[in-house]
């Protein structure tokens, strides 16, 4: 079946015949690219307990995730099936702690000197990292969930600089009010840093 010329254009996934295909990027320019995403792991206030007080059964809950983000950064197109693989040259995870509701901020940072860029790589980072700390509680609360995954920052290549603050700004007629309900933009009515 043949997708609409505009579809073909617009998504670059797709070739000529509307299939799904690997993105040529050997004619793209090498730059630095950085890309950032976030997302929000509510958890009972006791759970949250066990990560402060390093009392989890399994063991250190935020340096497991961490380690098994970043091992996801690595392993993104291996997960994703037309990812490009690349020699990414930084990538970090980082935890802020919400007391309101109870819960991890859970961020990723990713770097490259590529041809494409490292979005993927910062979400697969951050939803591993979400699933590990699942899976490192799960014995204690099976009702943890997972909210506001999604990137909040890019820069290099050829679209420049993306930010999901100013996106999210020209949504909302630039009143740069953050959202209540999103869980991932902000600190939560008492935030903290996790290590």
């Amino acid at each position: 079946m043949t997708k609409p010329a505009s579809l073909t254009q617009r998504l670059s996934h797709l070739n000529e015949k509307g299939e799904a295909n690997m993105v040529d990027v050997s004619a793209k320019d090498v730059t630095h690219r950085i890309a950032r995403a976030t997302g929000f792991v509510a958890m009972a206030a006791d759970t949250l307990a066990l990560i402060e007080t390093g009392t989890a059964k399994k063991g250190d809950v935020l340096s497991t995730a961490r380690i098994a983000g970043i091992m996801a950064a690595k392993k993104t197109s291996d997960l994703i099936p037309l990812c490009h693989p690349l020699p990414i040259t930084k990538a970090t995870v980082d935890f802020a702690v919400s007391r309101t509701p109870p819960g991890l901020h859970v961020t990723a940072e990713v770097k490259v000197a590529g041809q494409t860029g490292v979005e993927m790589e910062a979400l697969t980072a951050v939803s591993v990292a979400c699933l590990t700390i699942y899976d490192m509680l799960k014995a204690v609360d099976k009702a943890m969930t997972f909210t506001g995954i999604r990137l909040l920052e890019k820069s290099g290549g050829r679209s420049g600089h993306w930010s999901a603050e100013a996106s999210d700004d020209a949504m909302d007629g630039g009143t740069g009010d953050p959202d209540p309900s999103d869980g991932a933009a902000g600190g939560g009515d008492d935030a903290g840093s996790a290590r």
